[in-house]
């Protein structure tokens, strides 16, 4: 089951998403895909075009990311606020592979 954690909920100030989907252990992991891509999407945005330098670790099914201050997370909030709806619609759809949580900054 992919786990993802966000830190905080209005303004977000990260996430921790781990582990794997197992939806298609014979074949393209689309699920782990979809959850990927978005994470990256987020953390190319905060880095590279926001130019912020949050705390970030990824490795194989683990990705985390976390921003210092509040002013940084408010500088961040659409884009945050938009890969929690993104996420939750998958969750929606795939209530038994994906479990989205919140845990206070």
């Amino acid at each position: 089951m992919i786990t993802v954690r966000f830190f905080g909920k209005s303004p977000i100030y990260g996430f921790h998403i781990t582990g794997h989907s197992d939806i298609n252990p014979d074949g393209p992991e689309i699920l782990c895909a979809a959850v990927s891509s978005a994470a990256y999407m987020v953390a190319n945005t905060v880095t590279e075009i926001i130019g912020l330098e949050p705390e970030l670790r990824v490795d194989d099914g683990d990705m985390y990311l976390k921003l210092q201050t509040e002013n940084e997370a408010q500088r961040c909030r659409d884009i945050f606020d938009g890969m929690r709806l993104h996420l939750s619609s998958i969750e929606e759809q795939y209530k038994d592979y994906i479990k989205l949580t919140y845990s206070e900054v």
